[in-house]
């Protein structure tokens, strides 16, 4: 009989995470999961409540394939109050999450034979994605050293002439680094000396510490090299609903557009009806919601990080995102053989760091979106797999 998949998607390896995330939906709850980026937070009760008004309305129809006019006008000043970035709502539309954005966008711009640049580690779908397009991912080492940041060197070093865009993922999953504005901009020049695209994915710009996130998208000199993509699943714990944005120049976007009424047609519309009250409830009294939450992950980063630190597994501390990312060489083992055998041994998931790139071999992606409960006993299950380990050595 035929073969019917394609040698494409035969090179492509199933996603890292989700082998570990159907262990523990098998699990029956006996696995505790430091897995999957899911938070643990309910949706704000406003939103749930504009969803729910919504079926009870019987609104349940298609919107314009673009999104409802007003959501898009509430995001365009949502970016403009909190991040400075400008985009008009006209240059804004609503995807089936940011996933769906980033597969878009990489359709749009990606030709037979392009290269698209990738921080190494970076989140699992963005090489794929540039395979499934007929593009060469280019992988970019990032290191703890330096924050896992991007210099103007290191990009300098991976451009050649089929270069065609920059994936640009900060606040990063799976390291938690980010980058500030010195650092933004000293990659201007390059950006515009290259004529690269940037796709700058952004879903956790409100899950920084310390500081407030900085765009990429604000230089308005990039204005026509950059494709801004965030949603709400993060930020607003609605990763169930499947809400993302992509903000792009009038030009581009209609391409982009062009694609997303070919498949998916419009994002659901009882998603963007309560999104659309989210960012109205939320612009009321600062996104207190969102803050309330960022304080909660704060303190589970920090007791994660002085916690892996404690037991010897030695991790950059994380500035953004809910993830966090121990070395396990000192184990003489590499984050595959660490991910797995923790698991079998003491029922805790995290993800091995070659999930998200070569440059993870050696170490493992823990999510703190989960309780103080439960870190708090994955914390102690680690520390004795870890004690064991090194008494073997």
């Amino acid at each position: 009989m035929r073969d019917f998949i394609t040698d494409k998607l035969k090179n492509i390896k199933p996603s890292g995470i989700r082998k570990f995330f159907d262990i523990v939906a098998a699990s029956g709850g006996k696995i505790i999961s430091l897995g999957v980026g899911d938070p643990d937070f309910s949706t704000p009760w406003e939103i749930r409540n504009a969803g729910a008004l919504c079926l009870q309305k019987g609104i349940t129809h298609y919107t314009s394939n673009i999104g409802l006019p007003e959501l898009r006008g509430e995001i365009s000043r949502y970016l403009a109050d909190r991040f400075r970035v400008r985009f008009m709502a006209d240059e804004i539309m609503l995807t089936i999450g940011a996933s769906e954005a980033i597969d878009l966008t990489l359709r749009a711009v990606t030709e037979e034979g392009d290269e698209v640049l990738i921080p190494d580690p970076s989140y699992v779908s963005y090489a794929p994605c540039v395979q499934l397009c007929g593009g060469t991912p280019v992988a970019v080492p990032c290191s703890a050293e330096n924050g896992f940041k991007l210099t103007p060197g290191m990009l300098e070093k991976k451009i050649t002439p089929k270069t065609k865009a920059l994936i640009f993922p900060y606040p990063n999953n799976p390291t938690g680094g980010i980058m500030e504005r010195e650092y933004l901009e000293a990659l201007v020049p390059v950006i515009l000396k290259h004529d690269l695209l940037v796709i700058s994915d952004e879903i956790y710009a409100e899950l920084t510490y310390g500081g407030r996130h900085v765009s990429i998208a604000e230089y308005e000199e990039l204005k026509h090299n950059v494709v801004l993509i965030s949603g709400f699943s993060k930020s607003f714990a609605m990763t169930g609903w499947r809400l993302g944005y992509l903000c792009a120049e009038s030009g581009l976007l209609q391409g982009i557009l062009k694609i997303h009424q070919y498949t998916t047609i419009c994002a659901p519309v009882m998603s963007q009806y309560a999104a659309l009250e989210g960012l109205k409830e939320g612009a009321k009294d600062d996104f207190s919601f969102v803050a309330e939450m960022r304080e909660e992950y704060d303190r589970r980063r920090r007791f994660l990080y002085s916690s892996l630190n404690a037991m010897g597994l030695k991790c950059f501390e994380p500035k953004g995102a809910f993830y966090i990312m121990p070395s396990v060489a000192h184990l003489h083992m590499t984050g595959e053989e660490f991910a797995s055998r923790l698991l079998e041994e003491e029922k805790v998931a995290v993800v091995p760091g070659d999930a998200f790139g070569e440059s993870g071999e050696y170490f493992v992606r823990c999510s703190y979106a989960t309780s103080m409960e439960q870190l708090s006993e994955a914390v102690r299950r680690m520390e004795a797999f870890v004690k064991r380990q090194e008494k073997r050595k």
